[in-house]
């Protein structure tokens, strides 16, 4: 299989199926398309356009089979997989996982524009200036949280749903969000964020994150709004 993702210091969509494979230790073969431009004619559109009808990263190959999207990667690796337990083994906790990893995907909009994923920085200043100026933001981060406070509680931890799996690989880069920013967060939700961030998977990625010294000024401009 090859994942074609896009750079780790910036692509979140890229990091969940990259963190879900390494973690669950689902063999691959890694296929960077760096960013440039998302413009049409740009290098990494004409890349992507070659294997993937959407033009977008990840990508996921398989004996010829693209699947595209982060949902249906996880999907479908759930079913190539099934002895890796990649969802919850109970019915309903495994609803329950597919819905908010359905609400990662879909929502929390604001908290994406504002905190734009960049492992290698650290604004605390744009992060108080965001979070006190931007209700919609500040709604996205209270609903996460008690979201993960539930779930913790709910299932016993370590992870969200008690072992590692979509729902944690799906949330990875929001903690990577709340690391940059120094998003203030309850002590079970920050101990949850360091047993994450402490995982062989996860931590492979931001060491290959910090070890990429790309810096891309379409990705920066916020850097200024400090």
């Amino acid at each position: 299989m090859q994942l074609y993702i896009g750079n780790k210091n910036y692509s979140s969509w890229s990091m969940r199926p990259w963190v879900l494979m390494t973690q669950a230790g689902i063999r691959f073969d890694e296929v960077m398309l760096r960013f440039d431009a998302f413009a049409p004619g740009s290098a990494f559109k004409t890349a992507v356009a070659r294997i993937s009808p959407a033009g977008r990263v990840p990508v996921l190959v398989d004996d010829g089979l693209v699947v595209w999207d982060t949902l249906a990667i996880a999907e479908y690796l759930a079913e190539r997989f099934p002895e890796k337990q990649l969802w919850p083994v109970d019915a309903r906790a495994r609803a329950h996982a597919r819905s908010v990893c359905a609400e990662m995907h879909a929502g929390f909009g604001a908290l994406r524009s504002h905190f734009g994923m960049n492992i290698e920085a650290v604004l605390p200043e744009v992060g108080a200036r965001v979070l006190a100026e931007q209700p919609e933001v500040r709604e996205n981060v209270a609903r996460i949280v008690t979201m993960w406070n539930e779930l913790l509680e709910q299932h016993g931890g370590p992870m969200l749903f008690g072992a590692f799996g979509v729902a944690d690989a799906f949330y990875a880069p929001v903690v990577m969000r709340f690391r940059t920013y120094a998003v203030p967060v309850p002590p079970p939700v920050a101990a949850y964020m360091q047993r994450l961030v402490a995982l062989p998977g996860v931590a492979a990625w931001i060491a290959d994150a910090l070890a990429e010294k790309d810096f891309l000024p379409f990705e920066e401009a916020y850097r200024t709004q400090a």
